[in-house]
Parts: structure tokens; C-alpha cells; sequence
């Protein structure tokens, strides 16, 4: 409906390192009514975001469904749950620790809580495809696997949905050359 918006969830506003600058445009935003909080551990938690990203974008999309749908199917979920098990290893070959999320479970107890808060949400990579738009793959899956190769960690399931994802795209290439565009 025009004029209207529906918003399915909130992520947090994250700035760091906690220094005096970072402190003042902390309290910048919560007078002006936007929670903030300060961290330590910005990598930490940008691959937070980053793991969610993967274990849901791709699979949303190249599934056709729902997060809601993704979790109900034990298939769903055990794929979800071996993409985060990749996240997770390259993370800590990296030397990043994810606040929140030690292992596996803390992970996909974090993963669990997005798809309680947005069932019905489908994925930006999913809008994206359904629009013909190039998606954000390259910086979601294909940057885990770019950074396991790195590591010397594999990434089997996260290179089998970033190969699927640019199928769909129909992009040829990293720089974006298109058969069919």
C-alpha cells in the first residue's frame, strides 16, 4: 500500500572502537532516540551479521521460501546449520570471535531467533533474483569462501551456494560480465 511500511526487524547499531568519538556519536544517537551501542570487537561483529547473512540469503533465494518455511524443513535447517559450521571455521581460523556465538549451537540459536522474529521474511538475495537485480553473493557466501581458501579452511557448502546464486544471477565472472544481460 503506498505511504505505508512494514518493518519485520531491527538490527542493532554497532559502532567501534570504543574511543571518545565513537562515545560521542553514541550519544548523539540515543538523543535522538536510535539505540546504539559501543564494542571492542567490530570484526566480531560484522561476521556476526555476516553469518546470518549466509546461513539464510542464499538458501531463502535459490529455495523460493521463507525463513519460517527454511527452519520447518529439518533439510532446511541441516543446511542452514553446515553453512554456519563453515562460517564459524573460517571465522576462527581468521582469529575473529563472533560475540554470541562460541559454537555451533550459540550460532544457530542466533539464527533460530532472526527466522522467530521475520517467518514470513524472504531473503534481500531472494528479492534481488525475483527482480533480476545482481545480488550481494560475491560479499555473503563468496567472501567465505574467498577468506577458506585463504585459510586453507573448506567451505564445500558455502561455494555450492554462491555457484547456484550467480547461476541465477546469470553472471559469467567476479566482474560481473553476463550471459544474459
Amino acid at each position: 500500500m503506498p505511504g505505508r511500511i512494514q518493518h519485520f526487524g531491527r538490527g542493532d547499531l554497532v559502532l567501534g572502537p570504543e574511543d571518545v568519538h565513537t562515545r560521542s556519536i553514541a550519544r548523539l544517537c540515543e538523543a535522538a532516540g536510535i539505540p546504539c551501542r559501543l564494542t571492542g570487537n567490530l570484526s566480531g561483529e560484522l561476521w556476526s551479521k555476516l553469518l546470518l547473512n549466509c546461513a539464510l540469503n542464499a538458501v531463502s533465494a535459490l529455495g523460493e521460501s521463507t525463513y519460517g518455511r527454511i527452519a520447518a524443513l529439518q533439510e532446511g535447517r541441516e543446511l542452514v546449520e553446515a553453512t554456519v559450521g563453515e562460517v564459524l571455521a573460517v571465522a576462527g581460523a581468521a582469529g575473529i570471535q563472533l560475540p554470541g556465538m562460541r559454537d555451533r549451537a550459540e550460532a544457530m540459536s542466533a539464527v533460530m531467533r532472526l527466522v522467530t522474529q521475520m517467518p514470513d521474511q524472504r531473503s534481500s538475495t531472494a528479492q534481488d533474483l525475483a527482480r533480476g537485480r545482481r545480488t550481494e553473493i560475491d560479499s555473503l557466501n563468496g567472501l567465505v569462501c574467498r577468506r577458506g581458501a585463504e585459510l586453507g579452511v573448506r567451505t564445500p557448502v558455502n561455494q555450492a551456494l554462491f555457484a547456484l546464486v550467480r547461476l541465477r544471477e546469470g553472471r559469467q565472472s567476479l566482474t560481473g560480465d553476463s550471459a544474459d544481460r
